[in-house]
């Protein structure tokens, strides 16, 4: 079975935060306000239970509502899902529940932990395309969190799977992108999955970026997008300059350590995050005052 006509992946993607109560229990009413916020700012498509969602930190029925409340409040936009772990088994399981859920498509990561060959990270993608043929998938190489790097020759093998309609690139390595790029097959799409690197990813032929600064300023990363992707440069640039000394402080703590603060501060409150992850330091919540940007001075250009 052909998967869908691709409908995610091409724009702003926003990899969304788990809010906690205080009590550490899922704070539902945060989660569908972040979501009015993120649409309302122009958000292409939304990316839960990624990094930034600390779905390695969710037990199995938090990770089912989660799903359960985005695929019912996504306010008409595709949804992608992480299905993240070091079992090809439980990735097969969550592939399956997450389809039954109504989730329009899968963000797919090498196993983690277990640091399986080339041959091994590919049939784990196929084991998920076989298991729900209907769903496209996005193929995140973050190599930072899992120890495996999807190199360029892994790349190529997984574009084979129709299924593979993307690939979300968080290895850092502008070279190793570069040459990704350069082969990218017709149909598919390359999205930064560092918020720094989208300009020069779209400059080399990318078409979007899943991003963690647009859980806060979502009106901002769609005008750097959308200024790169029509060779707009000189605005481009401008935007990612105003915008680049907050990114440096989103990175300042591990994903989404900064973005819970800057949210926090941002009037949208959404919890710490779980152990082993500890709140921001006082240093990095007074770095994120000093540099985030409001929306329309970022906007202002000259």
């Amino acid at each position: 079975m052909s998967p869908p006509v691709l409908s995610f992946g091409d724009g702003l993607g926003v990899a969304l935060v788990t809010p906690f109560r205080a009590d550490g229990a899922l704070d539902e009413p945060a989660l569908l306000r972040l979501v009015d916020h993120v649409v309302s700012g122009g958000a292409d498509f939304l990316v839960g239970l990624g990094s930034t969602g600390e779905a390695g930190l969710l037990e199995a029925a938090e990770r089912a509502r989660v799903i359960e409340l985005l695929v019912a409040h996504r306010r008409g936009l595709p949804l992608v899902v992480g299905i993240a772990g070091s079992s090809t088994a439980e990735a097969v399981r969550r592939a399956r529940e997450a389809l039954a859920a109504g989730v329009d498509g899968l963000l797919v990561a090498a196993p983690a932990y277990v640091k399986p060959t080339r041959d091994g990270v590919v049939a784990h993608f196929e084991a998920v395309a076989a298991a729900v043929p209907s769903l496209p998938l996005i193929a995140y190489n973050v190599p930072s969190r899992n120890a495996v790097h999807l190199d360029a020759e892994v790349v190529q093998r997984l574009w084979r799977l129709p299924q593979v309609v993307a690939l979300k690139e968080s290895s850092g390595d502008l070279m190793h992108i570069s040459r990704v790029a350069a082969a990218l097959p017709e149909g598919r799409c390359l999205l930064a999955g560092d918020d720094a690197l989208t300009l020069p990813i779209v400059a080399i032929g990318g078409c979007g970026v899943v991003s963690v600064a647009g859980n806060v300023l979502p009106g901002a990363m769609r005008e750097l997008l959308l200024a790169a992707r029509a060779g707009d440069l000189e605005t481009a640039r401008f935007l990612n300059n105003r915008l680049q000394p907050w990114f440096d402080a989103l990175s300042a703590e591990p994903n989404p350590v900064p973005v819970k603060a800057a949210l926090e501060s941002s009037g949208l409150p959404c919890g710490a995050p779980r152990l082993p992850l500890l709140p921001a330091a006082e240093a990095t919540r007074r770095r994120l005052g000093a540099t985030l940007p409001v929306h329309h001075e970022v906007l202002t250009h000259g």
